[in-house]
C-alpha cells in the first residue's frame, strides 16, 4: 500500500471527525439563527463546550496540514 492511500485514509477519517465535532457544537436551534438572527449576547465557553471548540479548531488545521501533505505527495 502507497503513502498516498495512508494520507487519504487519514484525510477521510480527520473529516468525519470534524463533521460530528461541528455538529455537536449547536448553539441555537431555533429557526431564526438559520437567516443569520443570533441573540446579542456573548459569552464565554465553558467546559465541554470548550473543549469542543478547541478540538475543532485543532483539527482542522491538522486537516489542512495533511491535504497539503497529500498534494505535495502527489506532485
Amino acid at each position: 500500500m502507497s503513502l498516498q492511500l495512508y494520507v487519504n485514509l487519514i484525510q477521510i477519517i480527520i473529516a468525519v471527525a470534524l463533521t460530528v465535532l461541528i455538529l455537536l457544537q449547536t448553539k441555537s436551534t431555533s429557526l431564526g439563527s438559520v437567516f443569520g438572527g443570533d441573540s446579542a449576547i456573548h459569552r464565554t465557553r465553558r467546559g465541554v463546550e470548550k473543549t469542543l471548540h478547541q478540538t475543532t479548531i485543532v483539527l482542522s488545521a491538522i486537516f489542512f496540514l495533511i491535504a497539503v501533505l497529500s498534494v505535495i505527495i502527489a506532485a
